[in-house]
């Protein structure tokens, strides 16, 4: 007799939120080999063992700034788009097939496999003083692999600064030229997105700005020198480290003999780290700097814009001064009207008909004169340009 056991609910829901969870991700190793991986947070902390605090960076659904973390065995990049782990074998780039992903996954398949191509070639067609040589000469894997990330989020915040002034300066100079509506609406929009990206653009300079004020942080950046400090004392910490990695025990006496001056005495040495940061830095800078002429033109677009207001403003207050005192005078000219024009009867409007142009004539040129002092007191006083 067969039962049927039943499935264990709380199983069913650790697996779906396994599902979940699972990311999709594009390994890059030091081979030049590029592997598409689909696995969940856990094999990824497994793997490059970090926290689960540092792996939330990552997240698109959490809203965190930019951030380069480093660690024991990584660097954690959170730069807008670009979030990755970099290790000194391995550069694992979340979420591959997103647009503006694409191009780092293009750039890094690019860039990465010649180098470490030109490596091996060496390794096995010269001799050990070449080796050493060109080993010495060539940067780290981790730090090729973040120049790759900088210099994408730098193109992409530049790219996207000048989409933005192409369409802000003929904008602002159709404003000025014609102060509608539908112009002051399209650059409201444009500010709003000039300050959201001029948000982005200061997060990232800030991130490296401050590594650069740190020589500690930037010294955790260096993983090759800390992978060939470490390999002299265990030479099992890196095969755990990297359990799924062949080329471990090549990259570990490379990396001793070309950091071997580095670990003996220079171990806070982050010169190199520094000129590469720098120029990045001098770039996101400028970047920062367009942004900012592009915020003071708007300002002065808009004390113009205001200007112009006040202008037209104060000559509609003119034109109600200049209306008002008309209206006085034209009512103390209705007031002699209205008091001879009673029906009321009394003798001294008897026989005196010539009197009534003199009336008139005199009412005028006594409404007029009070027109022209109440004028000359509004110019004397500034009310009225001249």
């Amino acid at each position: 007799m067969a039962y049927v056991v039943p499935a264990d609910s709380q199983a069913v829901v650790t697996v779906k939120k396994k599902a979940q969870s699972s990311r999709s991700w594009v390994l890059f190793d030091s081979t030049g080999e590029t592997t598409l991986l689909d696995i969940d947070k856990y094999a990824i902390m497994h793997r490059v063992n970090i926290h689960a605090r540092d792996l939330r960076i990552l997240d698109p659904l959490l809203s965190y700034p930019s951030t380069i973390l480093g660690r024991d065995r990584a660097i954690v990049l959170n730069l807008e788009h670009i979030k990755a782990i970099i290790t000194s074998e391995e550069v694992l780039l979340r979420d591959p097939s997103d647009e503006y992903v694409v191009p780092v996954v293009q750039e890094l398949q690019r860039r990465l496999p010649p180098v470490n191509a030109i490596r091996q070639g060496q390794d096995y067609m010269g001799g050990q003083n070449d080796v050493e040589a060109g080993d010495e000469d060539e940067s780290p894997f981790e730090f090729r692999a973040l120049e790759v990330a900088l210099e994408s989020i730098c193109s992409f915040l530049a790219a996207r600064t000048l989409e933005l002034e192409s369409a802000a300066y003929p904008a602002l100079d159709e404003l000025t030229s014609q102060i509608s509506s539908r112009n002051l609406d399209r650059v409201r929009k444009l500010k709003s997105a000039m300050t959201r990206l001029t948000a982005r653009v200061q997060k990232v300079r800030d991130e490296l700005e401050q590594l650069l004020d740190d020589d500690d942080d930037m010294a955790d950046l260096y993983l090759s020198r800390k992978l060939a400090g470490a390999s002299p004392v265990s030479g099992s910490g890196a095969a755990n480290w990297y359990p799924a990695s062949p080329t471990i025990g090549s990259k570990i006496s490379r990396a001793s003999r070309a950091s071997i001056a580095t670990v003996r005495g220079d171990e806070n040495d982050v010169e190199e780290l520094e000129m590469l940061l720098e120029a990045y830095f001098m770039q996101i800078d400028g970047t920062l700097n367009k942004l900012t002429t592009l915020r003071e033109y708007i300002d002065d677009t808009e004390d113009y814009i205001n200007i112009q207001l006040d202008n037209h403003r104060n000559q509609l207050i003119q034109l109600e001064l200049f209306l008002s005192s008309g209206t006085v005078c034209i009512s103390v000219y209705s007031l002699v009207a209205a008091i001879f024009g009673m029906n009321i009867p009394y003798t001294w409007n008897d026989n005196h008909g010539y009197m009534f142009k003199w009336v008139v004539i005199m009412s005028g040129i006594l409404s007029a004169i009070l027109f022209i002092l109440i004028m000359s007191y509004a110019r004397l006083k500034g009310l009225v340009g001249s």
